[in-house]
């Protein structure tokens, strides 16, 4: 393409991203600063929606947010520098730094850390997390809420979102430096590239620039409530803008930062030990979107949502940074539609269909993963929600009677059928993750 065509081209994307982002957020509601960045250009900065509903203050692109998990991508980082230099390997054991932890007969490494498969409990799904969250812990302490916990599977044989990794990182990053997490980011990372409004968020410091965070509540909006910060530590407590955030990209895409080797690595999927790769790679989720490869990730944290998403090979990059915790402020599907526009293939949820309240009742019920996990499938007013026991919840949309889409971006469920019975649901993440889920005729528990 020309480059006065491209520019044209260009023009008229930036009235598509602002029309999208109109659509999506309501000027005098919480919303999102976006930027877009293609070949280390960006096309696109803009805010839209207010960063403080009580003051009537605008989103501007250059103001400061929680990350919330997309902290990890500078944990992995940082490890990897550390790697780079020699000062620790990623097959060595946890216990090589963190002498202490127990293995539970296991053996864990750095490696399973980052690729969230060392079997290790998720601390923020523990009843713990929700008792200690406005508590300041020393991180000591914040490794003692989980590290009794028995493994939920042999470190290596499956994949499983631990935040509980990333905080055992953090600890790792301070014992080989010899520097404290928030330091090393400081020095190593954000000081050298310029990134001056990025770092670990404490709550009483005057950051300038810094965004108000909300949730949903009974009667409507409301104030998010208070997060210690000693409790995200590095796997979810810094904080940034989206330029910076296009920095910090541009700095990787390029070598600026790590060497291109490293980086593919992050870049790339691991595998477990049946040979299945997972779709995670050190600190980015991975997939692919309409033939191209796709390396990205998500934050939710009190207050805020958030997604960065990038395209190597079109080297295209779209930071979406929100002030609201709510299914509906998805910023990762809007970080996907703006993509999609900038690459020629927009993206749009499948169409859904009725579904008769038979199938509905057929289809509730518990399931089994693993011959452990328990799943409830549950029929709540007239939609159907799948709940894992205690923990995570997915709604599931209808786009015919054996498919379902779901609250995550492009996950689907499908219905698996042997003589009229259903026997599974299979379960597949846009990483490419297959969970298949075994239906059994155990009751479902009384609600309330």
């Amino acid at each position: 393409m020309h480059r006065e065509d491209q520019q044209v081209r260009d023009v008229a994307l930036v009235a598509e991203i602002d029309a999208l982002l109109r659509e999506r957020y309501q000027p005098d509601q919480p919303g999102v600063a976006v930027i877009v960045s293609r070949r280390g250009t960006v096309i696109y900065r803009g805010g839209h929606g207010l960063a403080n509903l009580e003051l009537g203050v605008k989103i501007e692109p250059h103001m400061v947010f929680r990350l919330g998990s997309i902290t990890k991508q500078f944990t992995a980082a940082a490890i990897l520098i550390l790697r780079d230099e020699g000062k620790l390997s990623l097959d060595h054991p946890i216990t090589t730094y963190l002498p202490d932890y127990p293995m539970h007969d296991q053996t864990i490494t750095i490696e399973h850390l980052l690729r969230h498969t060392s079997g290790i409990s998720n601390y923020t799904g523990l009843p713990s997390f929700l008792t200690n969250q406005r508590q300041d812990l020393s991180l000591d302490q914040l490794i003692d809420t989980f590290k009794n916990e028995p493994l939920d599977f042999v470190p290596g044989a499956k994949w499983d979102y631990s935040n509980s990794g990333y905080i055992l990182l953090g600890a790792i990053i301070e014992k080989a430096s010899g520097l404290s997490y928030e330091e090393f980011l400081q020095k190593r990372i954000f000081e050298p590239l310029g990134m001056s409004h990025s770092g670990y968020d404490h709550t009483e410091r005057i950051v300038p620039g810094r965004v108000a965070g909300y949730q949903t509540g009974a009667t409507g909006l409301e104030n998010a409530p208070y997060l210690s910060m000693t409790i995200p530590r590095a796997a979810g407590a810094l904080i940034s803008s989206v330029e910076d955030l296009a920095v910090w990209n541009e700095a990787l895409a390029t070598g600026k930062l790590l060497g291109p080797e490293t980086v593919y690595q992050a870049w790339t999927s691991g595998t477990l030990t049946n040979g299945d790769a997972h779709g995670y790679g050190y600190g980015w989720s991975l997939f692919v979107y309409a033939g191209h490869r796709v390396v990205e990730h998500a934050g939710g944290i009190h207050g805020f949502l958030t997604d960065g998403i990038y395209f190597p090979d079109e080297r295209l990059y779209v930071a979406v940074l929100g002030n609201l915790l709510a299914a509906e402020a998805s910023p990762d599907k809007t970080a996907l539609r703006i993509a999609g526009l900038v690459i020629g293939a927009p993206y749009h949820e499948p169409s859904t269909v009725p579904l008769p309240p038979a199938r509905r009742a057929a289809l509730t019920g518990v399931y089994l993963e693993d011959d452990e996990k328990e799943w409830h499938l549950i029929n709540q007013d007239d939609s159907l929600v799948l709940q894992a026991k205690g923990g995570q919840c997915l709604g599931l949309y209808p786009i015919s009677e054996g498919e379902f889409r779901t609250d995550e971006l492009l996950a689907r469920v499908r219905v698996e059928e042997e003589g009229g019975a259903i026997t599974a649901l299979v379960s597949q993440g846009r990483n490419g993750l297959v969970q298949r889920l075994i239906r059994t005729d155990r009751p479902l528990p009384e609600l309330g």
